[in-house]
Formats: structure tokens, C-alpha cells, sequence
């Protein structure tokens, strides 16, 4: 909590069981954004169950991602309370899976007032896991395979799991906060460009998406290794921030 947040932000995690992310946290706080960061479901001193494949079951189901949704809501709301200025914005920063569960937690939840997504999908969860298995883990993917390849496959191949996918587009469609995200181009576990050519649609009809790609990065764009995109990431809230208390 910094003395004076013009910003608050709520640290929605990433399909791994995660524990609260500290360091990512203060990165933030130093900048004058209040975090609340929490252990994910099941995991580390969080109660519930952890869903995932080390458990033999997949994780991007739409109860799962419903679920965890209504963790990071009622995570809004708790921050809040820790707010001495009730008009400071809150947001929602996340990773990868989050992709799928702020949009939704979005919509059900009018005090969430931006979104911060780092890697994260704009396609479907089958057409994302159809991709994450066609590119099996391989940093070389991109050396040896066209995007046209990609689609390709994206497209045609058949489910490994079987499950109704959730579309986050159905959810993005239904709100009107400004969101932001943050892509790897190298990234092998989501599509990029086709993730950017469905924001571009959606930026076409008038939402406040914007996005920033980095040529050089994978998945992890939120890495210390290279702190552009989180730079990119505060100083964009901080925008948003002003003119959200100007309006």
C-alpha cells in the first residue's frame, strides 16, 4: 500500500498453482499502485482445490475459470475496503490464463475499471489448447512453422479435451472499460496474431482495447528480464487512472 495510490490493482494468476506474487506486487506498489496479490485456490495458505492437469484434469473448463472469476471479484472488493479514497480506480493485472477470467470477472463487477493482461488470449480456450499442442513446447516453433501453419491447425485439428470453451469475447463485448495487452511475439503457448487480429475487430467497434507487442518476448512478458512491458504496463494505468478521476 503506498501513501498515496492513484491506482489499485488486483493480481489475477496464471494456469500454474501459483502463490501470491510478491515481488510483482511491489513492483507495482513502488510506482504508487496499491496490490492485493493472494495464494491461488488451493494453493499455498488459500483454501478450496486447485484445478489443474497435475491433478489429472483440465484446468480452462468454464466452472474452473467461473470459479476463479469470482475469486479475483470478490478480491476487488476486499481491496477496496483497504482504500481511503473510495474514488481510486481498481483494476485487474494479469497472466495467461487470466486472459479468460478477467473478462469475465469484468462483467460481473462494475467496480472493476481496467484491465492490465500480460500474454493473454483472445481466442477461445479449445483453439488455445489446440495451439499450446501443436507448438509442444518448442522455443524453435516459430523457426520451422508459418503463421498460415498455425491457423491451419488452430482451425482443424481435433479436441484432446472435451469440454464447452469459454470465448472471451463474449465477455469483452459486454463491457466498456479500457484494457491493455502486453504480447511475445515468440509466444508458443498463444496464437499472437490471431489473438491481435480479434482485438483489432473489437477496437474496430469501438471498444477502449489497446496492445503493445514485443518482437523479442515470449510467454513471459512480465519478466525482469526485460521491464518494457511492465514500464509500458504503469504508465498506461497511471493514464487511465487520471482520466477515470477527472470523469
Amino acid at each position: 500500500m503506498p501513501e498515496k495510490p492513484f491506482a489499485a490493482a488486483v493480481i489475477v494468476h496464471g494456469s500454474d498453482p501459483v502463490k501470491r506474487e510478491m515481488e510483482f506486487a511491489k513492483r507495482l506498489a513502488k510506482e504508487g499502485i496499491a496490490v492485493l496479490t493472494y495464494d491461488k485456490r488451493g494453493v499455498g495458505e488459500s483454501g478450496g482445490v486447485y484445478v489443474g492437469p497435475t491433478v489429472g484434469t483440465n484446468n480452462i473448463d468454464p466452472a474452473n475459470l467461473t470459479l476463479l472469476s469470482q475469486d479475483a471479484s470478490e478480491a476487488v472488493l476486499t481491496l477496496k475496503t483497504y482504500l481511503k479514497d473510495k474514488k481510486t480506480p481498481i483494476g485487474l493485472v494479469g497472466f495467461s490464463q487470466a486472459g479468460w477470467i478477467i473478462p469475465i470477472a469484468t462483467s460481473n463487477n462494475p467496480q472493476i475499471k481496467f484491465m492490465v493482461l500480460f500474454s493473454c488470449p483472445t481466442i477461445t480456450t479449445l483453439e488455445q489448447l489446440r495451439f499450446q499442442f501443436y507448438t509442444n513446447g518448442n522455443h524453435d516453433f516459430w523457426n520451422n512453422h508459418t503463421e498460415s501453419d498455425a491457423r491451419e491447425h488452430i482451425k482443424n485439428d481435433s479436441d484432446r479435451y472435451q469440454f464447452i470453451a469459454t470465448d472471451p469475447k463474449i465477455s469483452l463485448n459486454a463491457i466498456s472499460i479500457p484494457g491493455i495487452w502486453l504480447f511475445g511475439e515468440k509466444d508458443i503457448q498463444i496464437p499472437v496474431k490471431l489473438c491481435i487480429e480479434q482485438l483489432n475487430f473489437m477496437k474496430a467497434e469501438g471498444k477502449p482495447f489497446e496492445y503493445a507487442l514485443f518482437p523479442e518476448l515470449g510467454h513471459n512478458t512480465s519478466s525482469d528480464d526485460n521491464s518494457t512491458p511492465v514500464e509500458i504496463s504503469i504508465q498506461w494505468i497511471k493514464e487511465k487512472a487520471l482520466k477515470l478521476k477527472k470523469s
